[in-house]
């Protein structure tokens, strides 16, 4: 493997360390655990693709069927789970993960890191780590693919609007699909009792659809646990099935595994044949699920329970319902209840509801996960997401998102009131899904993985065909109700594109004015601290007590902590920027917790709490904790060198403390590069009587509230518009003081604006 360009040294010298734990790093399961992750999946991520069998034939057929058009579904049904499905998705695409995820917008977020097509949020630079290949490390015309994406903005902006609308159609399909098989599975009991009502066909459908969403709080790794025996019982039935037809009917269907029978189907049927085509995309369905709920199991997990039940147990449902309608084929507007063998109808019907009930799962956990990508990636306001599971780092939930989800299942169902309805918008969206995902997963494997072009294109063009030519038939869906998806997933991804291009401007404009330490702070003639003539020169007073400056940044000086000198020309005796890292592991040992610096102010320090999801970081003895951290590393600073004009960022250089450890960590980047040294003129016994001294005092939290301003003169209409509706998002979205779990009168709020 080539050595990547990194940011590590960069990050060295601007802030505090980053460790190689930081970043985020993908799970590997092995052995049992990677079994029962497997089991886990097939009850999440089968029951929409797994609950085709019931209606993909009569979805395709609108009369009875011939042997040879029979035999052409058949074959067209075959080769797209097998081409579809298994090879592009299962085979190819679960291995264009970034860290673990998938998803279009995973699949960005890999591009992003291995090439300049993104800005980074800042927050983000201590846990994503950027691996772009060194040009030397590229073939030509790799690097010339590289170079296009990087330098041209209307590509940029092609594949950013790409990634959105694949997470987008998800999300909004995510409305869609629950909607459709539990409607669907209720509608199944017309084949007991014909007279039941409409409306009791709804309200059924709607109770258990809360049902369902209501559970979703006990995570994914019970909820999956749960559907997995449903699901499992399901797909050996219709393989039990598809067995049992083959052997008491015509077999010979089985030579529709030969492609000329899909072929000769389309060539014969033209039209007919290519519109019917939107019924057979029915048999994969949920595929867009195998790689967008990646994240909450792993790539070989997904290709375990894939592979070893799921893919063999529908080929013979579907191969085993065609040998019955070739017998009979009048049964082919109820395919799956008209080919159970004699006795087991009943027993079919309980557990088709119950597998129709469980398909939505798949879009349900599909939104969790390409939610979280989102808010992560900054594309989304910071919504309450809890992470359900220690041991799978990837399994989330989120609580406005599946209320949402409920409400809006719910209204559908009311409203399409009928699966008929409901179909026409179904499957757009999945068709859809993959064409996206086919032309990012092809520029993936030139920029990331490295292929040759020639290859890259030599596989491209059949999948890229393939998805064209069900695309096109779909889309004649769009008038009769597909239409519904498309408008929600075009808003989705309007709103998520103008909240990231609002939070592009704004870390411009905080980007701005950021000076480094010795810049704001100097040292009079009479040695007293004072701000630079360039702050106003002002001599700083010193007030009582310990002030903790909430870092969000993590580098540079914190912008609360320079208004706060700009605004009361004052410090406190003792202070401290402390910057919380969180990680996308659930908790963080006490070693490797805390990482303290020194800065080039005497009694100024940075303190860097590294914590993990399940971490209570911020509580009522914050204070407490931030003191004895500072006091331990105190301890250990005989040994280090004189600080440095480096240090002036506050950042760890040559001076940073693992506290819990009382370990020294030098930098040796950061020493050589020494432009003059400053004398440590305070001795370990007076910085320790000023800490202590200070704590007893007071303990002052200090956070800034950034307000920001939109300048008429540098936007125009069509800007000062879209940026006045994110800055009012903003304002209703942005988490409120009084959530901070620190005692509030100890807490002091410093405002500031920040023109746009």
């Amino acid at each position: 493997m080539s050595k990547v360009r990194t940011k590590d040294v960069e990050f060295a010298e601007d802030g505090q360390e980053v460790r190689e734990d930081d970043y985020k790093k993908k799970q590997v399961f092995k052995g049992a655990t990677l079994f029962w992750l497997a089991y886990q999946s097939t009850g999440v991520i089968y029951g929409d693709i797994g609950t085709s069998p019931l209606y993909v034939y009569s979805s395709t057929f609108t009369s009875e069927p011939n042997k040879t058009d029979l035999l052409g579904v058949l074959s067209l049904i075959i080769w797209s789970i097998t081409l579809i499905v298994t090879v592009k998705y299962v085979l190819i695409v679960l291995c264009a993960d970034d860290q673990g995820e998938g998803g279009t917008f995973a699949m960005y977020s890999l591009l992003a890191r291995y090439s300049n097509i993104s800005e980074q949020d800042p927050k983000m630079k201590h846990t994503i780590k950027l691996e772009r290949y060194m040009s030397t490390d590229l073939k030509p015309s790799n690097r010339s693919v590289r170079n296009f994406l990087e330098r041209s903005s209307i590509a940029r902006v092609l594949l950013k609007v790409l990634a959105v609308l694949g997470v987008s159609l998800i999300l909004a399909d995510g409305i869609l699909t629950p909607a459709q098989s539990v409607l669907g599975a209720i509608q199944g009991l017309k084949v007991v009792k014909p007279d039941i009502s409409n409306g009791t066909i709804i309200g059924v459908s709607c109770a258990i659809l809360v049902c369902l969403f209501l559970v979703q709080p006990f995570g994914i790794h019970r909820v999956g646990s749960a559907w997995a025996p449903i699901v499992v019982l399901w797909l050996v039935f219709n393989m039990a099935f598809g067995i049992y037809n083959l052997a008491h009917h015509d077999y010979t269907v089985l030579k529709a595994f030969s492609p000329y029978f899909a072929g000769h189907y389309l060539v014969t049927n033209k039209k007919d044949g290519w519109i019917s085509l939107g019924g057979i995309l029915l048999a994969f369905t949920g595929v867009e699920a195998l790689f967008a709920d990646l994240g909450a199991f792993s790539k070989k997990a997904i290709q375990i329970s894939w592979l070893g039940l799921a893919y063999p147990c529908l080929l013979l449902a579907y191969i085993g319902q065609a040998a019955y309608l070739a017998d009979d084929p009048s049964a082919y507007s109820n395919p799956f209840f008209q080919t159970v063998p004699p006795g087991m109808f009943y027993p079919s019907l309980v557990l088709s509801i119950l597998a129709a009930i469980v398909a939505s799962q798949a879009m349900i956990t599909s939104s969790f996960q390409l939610l979280s990508q989102v808010m992560n990636m900054s594309y989304f306001p910071q919504i309450k997401m809890i992470y359900t599971s220690d041991k799978f780092h990837g399994q989330v939930y989120i609580p406005l998102a599946n209320w949402l989800l409920m409400i809006g299942t719910v209204i559908v169902t009311a409203v399409y009131n009928n699966t008929t309805r409901l179909g026409h918008a179904y499957g757009v969206c999945v068709i859809l899904v993959t064409f996206i995902t086919t032309n990012i997963v092809a520029i993936v494997a030139i920029v990331v993985w490295r292929l040759n072009w020639i290859l890259v294109i030599t596989i491209w063009l059949p999948f890229i065909l393939l998805d064209s030519v069900f695309l096109s038939s779909a889309l004649t869906k769009v008038p009769d109700g597909a239409w519904f998806t498309l408008l929600l997933a075009v808003l989705l991804a309007t709103f998520f594109i103008l909240w990231r291009y609002g939070k592009e401007n704004q870390w411009r404009s905080e980007a701005k004015d950021r000076p480094r330490l010795h810049h704001l702070v100097t040292k009079g003639t009479d040695g007293k601290h004072k701000l630079s003539d360039a702050f106003g020169g002002g001599e700083l007073t010193t007030i009582k007590g310990l002030g903790i400056f909430f870092d969000k940044a993590g580098e540079m000086v914190p912008m609360v902590y320079q208004e706060f000198l700009r605004k009361f020309e004052a410090q406190q005796e003792v202070h401290v920027f402390l910057h919380l890292r969180a990680l996308s592991k659930p908790h963080v040992s006490e070693e490797d917790r805390y990482a303290v610096s020194r800065t080039t102010l005497v009694n100024c320090y940075r303190l860097t709490i590294r914590h993990g999801y399940n971490d209570r970081v911020i509580s009522a003895d914050l204070g407490e904790i931030v003191y004895t951290e500072l006091r331990r590393a105190i301890m250990a600073f005989p040994s280090l060198p004189a600080l440095s004009s480096s240090e002036s960022d506050g950042v760890a250089s040559s001076c940073a403390v693992s506290s819990s450890s009382s370990a020294v960590q030098s930098d040796a980047n950061s020493v050589s590069k020494l432009s003059f040294a400053i004398p440590n003129d305070a001795s370990v016994e007076r910085r320790i009587h000023k800490l202590d001294s200070a704590y007893k005092k007071q303990v002052v939290y200090i956070v800034g509230k950034e307000q920001l301003r939109l300048l008429a003169k540098k936007n125009n209409l069509f800007k000062r518009f879209v940026l006045y509706v994110f800055i009012w998002l903003r304002e209703n979205t942005r988490a409120k003081i009084s959530q901070m779990e620190v005692p509030i009168e100890k807490l002091v709020e410093v405002g500031f604006v920040k023109d746009m």
